[in-house]
């Protein structure tokens, strides 16, 4: 039974929270997961809440959403799990969706743990190497390859094991700022459970060495089944555009598109912001009621696209 609860101010909130656990304090929860500010711990009857100093938090009014490129050589920062962090929707539409470019430079063992986050939709994407994960009512851990997929319905435990040197991966999360709760009773791996809901959705695993790209006119699309798994909170697939070759995508009225060129070049030819060009790395948002005509840029050229329901 709970005897009491403290508030601390630290500037350091890794060492803070590993001098607490020194103390037999236990982490219960963190957010932001790509800059912790603010961590919960529990020991001894005692509730702490752990605050960054000096940190405030974005603004949670809800921004327009705009056309934006967001450029490859954009800055890398520290995230939760000693995993680093590149903000690709600066401005993170006034708190609705965050997507991360994230990556283990090191690889081998990841320091991460059972837990859950409290999300509304949420993808990640393979982009380079390999990593090693394991899900709740999933069986045994699997690999995650370049190209794989995962939709992480709401609440699903999880843990990230081990991971390639040079593992990057895409995520794309909705509502951007969530908590990330550690889940102390459940070991995983678990025994298979079929067709189990997490807050109306169902675990999805695309594999890209098994999947099947639809042809047109010289373009191809690898759907991955996200957006009826995730009851229409969002969707992923993957463009595939060869020498020249065109593709329109359009984004409905509730909601916002992302585009991220995975390899290659290519154009997005809008109407309002005329001619712009995507290099591999490089990433924009598509506002409600766009429409973009992707062209290829020269050589074969891969784009991950992700649609999230923001109305």
């Amino acid at each position: 039974m709970s005897v009491g609860t403290a508030t601390i101010g630290c500037d350091d909130l890794d060492a803070a929270m590993a001098a607490y656990e020194a103390l037999g304090f236990r982490l219960d929860m963190i957010m932001p997961a790509d800059a912790p500010r603010l961590a919960s711990m529990s020991g001894d009857g005692v509730q702490l809440k752990l605050e960054l100093n000096g940190v405030q938090r974005k603004s949670a009014e809800a921004t327009v959403p705009k056309f934006t490129i967001v450029r490859a050589e954009g800055p890398w920062h520290s995230g939760r799990a000693g995993m680093l962090y590149r903000d690709l929707i600066p401005d993170r539409l006034g708190g609705r969706v965050i997507a991360s470019h994230i990556r283990i430079p090191d690889g081998g063992p990841v320091p991460d743990y059972v837990h859950y986050h409290r999300v509304r939709f949420q993808m990640i994407f393979c982009a380079k190497g390999w990593v090693r994960v394991v899900y709740q009512d999933q069986g045994v851990p699997f690999e995650m390859k370049q190209g794989d997929c995962v939709l992480q319905p709401p609440g699903i435990r999880h843990r990230v094991l081990d991971a390639s040197p040079g593992l990057e991966v895409i995520e794309v999360s909705a509502p951007a700022e969530h908590e990330t709760y550690r889940d102390h009773e459940l070991g995983l791996p678990t025994a298979v459970r079929t067709d189990q809901l997490y807050g109306g959705q169902r675990f999805v695993r695309h594999v890209a060495g098994d999947a099947t790209w639809q042809q047109a006119a010289g373009s191809e699309v690898r759907e991955t089944g996200i957006g009826a798994a995730s009851d229409s909170a969002g969707d992923v697939c993957v463009l595939r555009l060869h020498d020249g070759a065109s593709v329109n995508r359009q984004v409905d009225n509730s909601s916002v598109g992302f585009l991220m060129a995975l390899s290659g070049r290519a154009a997005l030819r809008t109407t309002d912001h005329g001619v712009q060009t995507l290099a591999t790395g490089d990433a924009c948002v598509i506002p409600p009621g766009a429409a973009v005509q992707v062209v290829a840029n020269g050589a074969t050229c891969e784009l991950l696209e992700v649609v999230v329901r923001i109305a």
